[in-house]
Formats: structure tokens, sequence, C-alpha cells
């Protein structure tokens, strides 16, 4: 036997920190271009300055605060350089993904629990819930992630996808009276090329869904992605 082993110690005080703070930037409780006191947190959190500042200088590490010398730790504001460069490189692993679902011999099943993202989405929009129409939208997106069972892609797409849900709110604005129709259309001619196994065709609608949202958030940008290289 193993005497020397010991029960694993449950998550640590800055993991518990750092998944709090992660989640309220990713919903905008804490909005962008909020600074962090460490004083007003550690109180509210009720704990010591140590672990809280290891759990910010996580969030650090992942993008979600920025540093300023003399002033402290900010939310990151997303500019539109930073919106066209999170969906360009969601475009590259959701692609990834894709190509490997498509390609794989569980695409029907792959299919149906995106079917269960997108019912939740029309749901949420039945009962006038943005907050949970957002969580549906990207539940959606990090299913067809995590279906491609690569631990790398399903790790590059994490932080990618808190500043994605960064971004949806303001999305939301952006379409009309139908645009919600249209979102859910778009998710599901994606699962309808899934399921009939066009590839091309289900790259070029994730794509298109991509540049979509970026004409939207940060009009007159381009995104430039694998369709759109000239052919060598």
């Amino acid at each position: 036997m193993l005497a020397d082993i010991e029960p694993v110690n449950r998550e640590s005080t800055a993991s518990i920190i750092a998944r709090q703070l992660r989640e309220a930037i990713m919903t905008g409780s804490l909005p962008p271009g909020t600074q962090l006191g460490e004083s007003d947190l550690a109180a509210r959190f009720e704990v010591s300055r140590g672990p809280l500042r290891e759990a910010m200088q996580r969030l650090v590490s992942e993008g979600l605060l920025r540093s300023e010398p003399h002033r402290g730790l900010f939310v990151i504001d997303l500019e539109a350089e930073d919106v066209h460069d999170i969906y360009w490189a969601r475009s590259a692993i959701e692609r990834a993904a894709a190509q490997r679902v498509v390609r794989g011999p569980d695409r029907e099943r792959v299919a149906d629990v995106l079917s269960d993202a997108v019912t939740a989405m029309a749901e949420a929009d039945e009962q006038d819930d943005p907050t949970a129409l957002s969580e549906a939208d990207l539940a959606f997106h990090e299913a067809l992630i995590a279906a491609s069972r690569s631990g790398r892609l399903v790790r590059m797409a994490r932080t990618l996808l808190i500043e994605t849900r960064m971004c949806l709110s303001e999305l939301q604005g952006t379409y009309g009276n139908q645009g919600v129709d249209e979102r859910i259309a778009e998710h599901n001619r994606i699962i309808e090329a899934l399921r009939d196994g066009d590839e091309d065709l289900l790259l070029t609608l994730l794509e298109a869904h991509m540049e979509d949202a970026v004409q939207r958030l940060a009009p007159g940008t381009t995104l430039v992605t694998g369709a759109d290289r000239p052919e060598e």
C-alpha cells in the first residue's frame, strides 16, 4: 500500500475566489473597466488578502484583468480590435472541433446535444430571460468544442468563451424584433449540416456565424477565416 499518499485537499480558497470573480466578469456583475479594490473584496469574501491576490493574479494571467502601475487591477475593456481577435481565435478553435466531430462516429449524438441548447435558447426567449439566452448560446459552443474530445481545444477555448459571454449582452441589442429567431435559425442550420455530415457547409456556416457577430459588435471590421485564405 502507498502509505505516504494523503487525501487530496478540497478546492483552495484562491480557486474558489477566482471562480467567483470569473463568473462575475462573465455575467457582467463586474462590468468592463471596473477597478477591483483589495480591501473591499477581502471584506466581501471574508478572506485575507493573500488568497485574494493569488486569485486576481490568476485572472490577470488569463487576460480577464489588467494591471495598471500605481492604480491597481481592472476588468478588461473589449475594444473593436479585441472583439475581432476573440472571434477570429474562436473561429479557428471551433473549425477544428467541428472537423473532428463531423468526421467522427458520434455526430448524431452531438447534434442532439446541440439541439437541446437551441431549445433552451428558445425557452429563454419565450420567458424574456436574456441571461439564460446567453448562457444557452454559450452552452451550444461549449458542447461543440467538448464533443471534439480534445482537452487542448477545450482549454484554449475556456477564456475565449468567458470573453464571448462579455460580448453577448451587447450582441443581443443588435438584433431587431426577429433577432432571436434569426439567431436560433443560425444555430439550427449548423446542426443540420452536422447531421448531414456536410463538412464544407458546416465550416462555412460556423464562419458566417462568427463573421455576423463581429460585424454587429465591431462594424467595419472583417473576420479573416480559413475560407478567405487565398489558394496556394
